[in-house]
């Protein structure tokens, strides 16, 4: 039993440890106002990276040191297994390592200047796909994507371009067509086109398809002659989305694998290929390698400025909020997006050209602006557009999806639940000052997203998240991240208003509780090997629900050893160590180095509440 001296002790520890890890996320901070944070090195990205320059270059040789830099770097980080994961702390996986293989086999000579790493990762595909042959290997990589082509068919097109599928057209049969002339349509015709590939893929439909299509064009002359008459009319479209620092979605394997297909289709002096080339130059690390994506500025900003929440105008300075504040107001989208076709009014993860507003990003920045608390006059219809941009993306089923209504075929198009979530609580953040229309719909909208949450919770409490995962639980799911989102919103009274709520709330509460480990910690999943990012956000969820007024010891002690456990890794300097929790899409990992900090300091400032509160 904790005695008050006992207590007293443990608060004065846990407010060190938020105070150190305050003072590290304030370091972080740029001079421009805004957090950048830094997404880890990928092999994946690497692999696709030097496979493109070094098709672009079969004729020149003038991107030699790049791609050379980029090969050492991916054989000095292969696992021991021989096999690659996406980032240097990801377990080996098939798609990651049959690309990085792929690369070997693009780069003239490298096959045997690397002689014993291409080696050991033929023998981690025959272990783990039964061969490397295209008869065995194809079909092990699209059985791993399913109905879903957005991978599996770039996958096997470097793998084509590269030599590993044989020669000649043989080697392209290997390759599942895209039906690259739809993208003629207008755009809001995509989603009843039912593509198959998700609604941000765009670019890699015209340019792998494309591809396929000059390699091995199709044997019925009505679906030839279409797809030779639509080639120009979808380069040009192709043209008009790309961005222009020349990165599509600033995602170093979707702009890789348009400049190959273009370049290994006889087109490598196209202006989307020169302009992706020098995205792919200017992105490139020092130690050779490539992210998966430049950054995630805008989503690391709001994920900070929302962890010190409530305590925001004692941490930052007025002058930094203000600065914060303006940063955040100059990233959201005025106009239609180009790409997606987005009305105005939404934000995306990154402040660089290649971003796509979507709803995580948008729900974050709308959150950050109310707790700035800053009271200039832009603030209030910046917000305002950005809970009508939310409104217009819910789907019929009361979710909402990351960037298109109505895309509902593939995974990463459908309606979300921790999305879902963050929505709810942008939207719950606002209520009070809406008023007319406007609020009415936000009501409406606040019920059918309560609804979909409780319809789409797993029988055993939890919810699943979409662009968050856990390397080592079942089928790479993270339910402790989607459950504590979810009950993080729900915690708030103003969803409690039906019995169903209240059950589902309770339901997500008790399976964090089963989910927790027995030292205090949580893992992606029910009693999974501990992490700083996943015990973090629960801590910071189940010390909501108390706030929010339910009384429950069992939740309390929950809190109470979680927070001890974190406020342990903080003295211990262990917690600034992330993990791949991070999807990406088409399941590939990224950890990012702030998320650890933004998460630590979320959950100690929540629980710091607490104990204030009962003192």
């Amino acid at each position: 039993m904790r005695t008050s001296e006992t207590s007293e002790k443990d608060a004065r520890r846990l407010e060190r440890a938020l105070d150190q890890a305050t003072e590290v996320l304030l370091q972080s901070l740029a001079p421009n106002h805004h957090w950048s944070g830094s997404l880890s090195s990928s092999a994946l990205s690497t692999a696709t990276a030097v496979t493109a320059l070094a098709i672009v270059q079969r004729n020149s040789g003038i991107f030699q040191s790049q791609t050379e830099a980029g090969l050492q770097w991916l054989s000095d980080h292969a696992n021991e297994d021989g096999g690659w994961g996406d980032t240097v702390a990801s377990l080996s996986n098939l798609s990651t390592t049959t690309l990085c293989w792929a690369a070997f086999g693009a780069v003239e000579g490298a096959g045997a200047r690397f002689q014993k790493t291409v080696a050991n990762a033929e023998q981690w595909l025959k272990q783990k796909a039964g061969g490397i042959s295209p008869e065995v290997l194809a079909p092990a990589v699209i059985a791993r994507y399913g109905k879903d082509r957005t991978f599996s068919v770039p996958i096997l097109t470097m793998c084509a371009l590269a030599g590993r599928l044989g020669s000649g057209r043989e080697a392209w049969k290997h390759v599942i067509p895209l039906p690259f002339e739809l993208a003629a349509f207008p755009h809001r015709f995509f989603a009843a086109l039912r593509l198959p590939v998700v609604s941000y893929a765009l670019p890699a439909l015209i340019a792998i398809g494309q591809a396929r299509h000059v390699h091995s064009p199709s044997r019925n002359p009505i679906v030839r002659g279409l797809r030779n008459a639509s080639r120009e009319r979808t380069l040009r479209k192709l043209t008009e989305i790309q961005p222009t620092n020349g990165g599509f979605l600033e995602a170093t394997p979707l702009t890789s694998f348009v400049v190959m297909s273009l370049a290994g289709s006889g087109q490598p002096n196209h202006p989307v290929v020169q302009r992706g080339v020098q995205f792919l130059k200017e992105s490139q690390r020092e130690d050779g390698s490539w992210p998966i994506d430049t950054n995630l500025a805008t989503w690391v900003t709001t994920l900070a400025v929302n962890a010190i929440g409530e305590d925001v105008s004692t941490v930052l300075p007025a002058e930094a909020r203000r600065d914060v504040c303006d940063w955040l107001l100059q990233q959201q989208y005025r106009e239609v997006h180009p790409y997606t076709q987005a009305a105005p009014g939404g934000w995306a993860w990154t402040d660089l050209p290649g971003g796509v507003p979507d709803a995580d990003d948008t729900s974050g920045a709308v959150l950050a602006l109310k707790r700035l608390g800053m009271k200039e006059t832009a603030i209030k219809p910046a917000a305002f557009a950005g809970i009508e941009w939310l409104l217009g993306l819910q789907n019929r089923d009361g979710g909402i999806p990351t960037f298109c209504r109505g895309w509902g075929a593939l995974p990463f198009d459908r309606s979300s639940a921790d999305i879902t979530a963050h929505a709810l609580r942008a939207w719950l953040a606002w209520r009070e000052e809406l008023s007319g229309p406007l609020k009415g719909r936000v009501e409406t909208a606040i019920q059918h997203g309560v609804a979909f949450l409780g319809n789409t919770q797993r029988p055993d409490g939890s919810w699943v998240p979409l662009w968050f995962g856990n390397q080592h639980g079942p089928d790479d799911e993270n339910p402790t991240y989607g459950t504590a989102r979810v009950v993080q919103a729900l915690a708030d009274p103003k969803c409690q208003d039906s019995a169903a709520a209240q059950q589902a709330l309770a339901r997500g509460v008790d399976w964090l509780m089963r989910a927790q480990n027995s030292d205090g910690s949580w893992g992606g999943f029910a009693q999974g090997s501990a992490s700083i990012e996943e015990t973090a956000l629960a801590v910071e969820a189940l010390s909501e629900v108390l706030v929010q007024g339910t009384q429950s010891e069992p939740v309390r002690v929950a809190v109470e050893k979680g927070a001890d456990w974190l406020v342990a890794q903080v003295e211990s300097g262990s917690w600034l160590q992330p993990s791949p929790i991070g999807f990406y899409f088409a399941k590939l990992w990224y950890f990012e180095k702030l998320y650890p900090v933004i998460f630590t300091v979320g959950a100690l400032r929540s629980a710091l509440r607490l104990v204030s509160r009962r003192a």
